[in-house]
């Protein structure tokens, strides 16, 4: 039994993994498709294709989709928190920020998350997972200054940087709230759900963007952009994050993004040609060492307890 347990876990973590390559994919893809879609519109059709995909494949399944009244509401808040309000706020923080600070602030996400895990769902703050955040943290911080650590001391909030933190407490709040959700409902139902509030909330909005003046002048490569977000990153990724909160909690699957900047460097090197140096390589170390410290040992003490 035990054993089972071993490679259930293990099976979880790799998943993760999984979830974080197609995310950091999606960072390559924006660079296609912001360029040719307004930020509403943009978020809008990721997830219109997701919700689309996420429903055929429960239905294909025969499982039943109607969730009950009584928690309408707590989806809405999933989809408008987690969906709306995190895209649009990055997309936004983007206009107005420089990359050093956007990124270094979205590193504070398992912080955050395991902040809100504690208070409202009382999962437990070891020592250990202090010391693995800030082990994360510092690999991050390494990548976005490439090792010029005197960037940090021209660190400036403006507009862009308050408009970044919002969007990470979206994010932290949503995978929070996902748990509450996720004790009655399977991951498929929560994550359809959400794309689907958020596809609703975003059609005043897409409207004001008028789509008929842009879309006959967006290329193939944008639509293809587009797609890759909404299957991999979106449905693929999003689902497998889910279970992930389902069986080792909020905190702990957060940490996992941390390992986008490094799959992002990875696939900027093959995609995009950008060269990667020792100090991101230090980087990267730091990084996986720090998601290792916060989910395999943890995960094995509580398997055995």
């Amino acid at each position: 039994m035990k054993e089972v347990l071993d490679k259930e876990s293990k099976l979880d973590n790799y998943l993760m993994i999984i979830a974080t390559v197609f995310w950091s994919g999606a960072f390559i893809a924006g660079k296609f498709s912001v360029s040719e879609f307004p930020v509403f519109s943009l978020t809008f059709f990721r997830f219109f294709f997701a919700v689309i995909a996420t429903f055929a494949i429960i239905i294909k399944k025969g499982e039943n989709y109607k969730i009950e009244k009584t928690d309408i509401f707590l989806f809405v808040q999933l989809g408008i928190i987690g969906m709306v309000g995190y895209h649009v706020f990055f997309f936004l923080a983007l206009k107005y920020t420089t990359a050093v600070n956007s990124s270094l602030i979205a590193a504070t996400n398992p912080i955050i998350t395991t902040i809100l895990a504690f208070v409202f769902f009382k999962e437990n703050i070891k020592p250990k997972n202090i010391i693995s955040i800030l082990v994360s943290f510092l690999g991050v911080t390494l990548i976005i200054t490439n090792g010029n650590l005197k960037l940090l001391a021209n660190f400036k909030f403006n507009i862009g940087d308050l408009l970044m933190i919002i969007a990470v407490v979206c994010w932290a709040t949503y995978s929070v709230i996902s748990k509450k959700a996720l004790k009655k409902y399977k991951p498929m139902i929560v994550t359809s759900y959400s794309f689907l509030v958020c596809v609703i909330s975003l059609i005043p909005f897409v409207i004001i963007e008028k789509p008929w003046v842009y879309i006959p002048n967006t290329s193939l490569k944008g639509w293809i952009s587009v797609l890759y977000m909404s299957i991999f990153a979106s449905v693929i990724g999003y689902s497998i994050q889910q279970v992930s909160i389902k069986k080792i909690g909020a905190s702990k699957t957060s940490l996992y993004i941390n390992l986008v900047p490094v799959f992002s460097m990875i696939l900027a090197y093959f995609i995009l040609g950008e060269s990667i140096s020792i100090i991101k390589l230090v980087s990267a170390m730091l990084i996986i060492i720090g998601v290792i410290l916060n989910t395999g040992i943890n995960i094995k003490k509580e398997i055995v307890n």
